[in-house]
C-alpha cells in the first residue's frame, strides 16, 4: 500500500546523537561560501541556518526504510523547507532528530507529502523544527 493519509502522525524513533562539532560548521560554512563570518568561528561558534539540514536528512532515512509507505528517495522531488528556530546549534550540542509525517496529499499515482522532523537535544531541549514538502511519484507511474 503506498503513502496515504492514513500515514499522517506517524512518527520514527530519533536518530542517534550527533555532536555538532567546530570542524563541521567551518566545513558547511566554506561550502556555503561564508566561511569568513565570525559567527562561524572563534571560541563559541553556532552553525549556519541550514545545517539542520544535515540533521534532518538523516532522520528521512527511517521514512524512506519504511517497507509499507512504498517510497522512495529516486522518485522525491523536495519541493519546500522551513525552520522554526527555538535558539542556533552550537558546537558541541549533542543533537536528536524525530521526524513525523504531518500531511498527505495523494492525487493519482503522485503524493504531496509533509513531514516535521524535531531536532532537540540528546538531554531534550527542543532546538528546531525542519518542516519539509515532498513530492512522491508512485513506483507504478516512473
Amino acid at each position: 500500500m503506498p503513502i496515504s493519509e492514513d500515514h499522517v502522525g506517524r512518527s520514527y524513533p530519533a536518530t542517534a546523537p550527533y555532536e555538532v562539532s567546530r570542524a563541521k560548521i567551518a566545513e558547511f560554512a566554506a561550502a556555503l561560501g561564508d566561511a569568513d563570518n565570525p559567527a562561524y568561528a572563534g571560541e563559541a561558534p553556532v552553525a549556519p541556518p541550514t545545517f539542520a539540514v544535515v540533521l534532518a536528512a538523516a532522520a528521512w532515512d527511517a521514512m524512506f526504510a519504511d517497507p509499507e509507505l512504498g517510497l522512495s528517495l529516486s522518485r522525491t522531488v523536495h519541493v519546500d523547507q522551513k525552520f522554526t528556530w527555538q535558539r542556533p546549534l552550537r558546537a558541541g550540542d549533542e543533537v536528536t532528530a524525530t521526524l513525523t509525517i504531518e500531511k498527505v496529499r495523494a492525487r493519482g499515482a503522485t503524493a504531496i507529502i509533509t513531514i516535521a522532523v524535531a531536532l532537540s537535544t540528546a538531554s531534550g531541549e527542543a532546538l528546531c523544527t525542519a518542516a519539509s514538502t515532498l513530492m512522491h511519484t508512485n513506483e507504478e507511474a516512473a
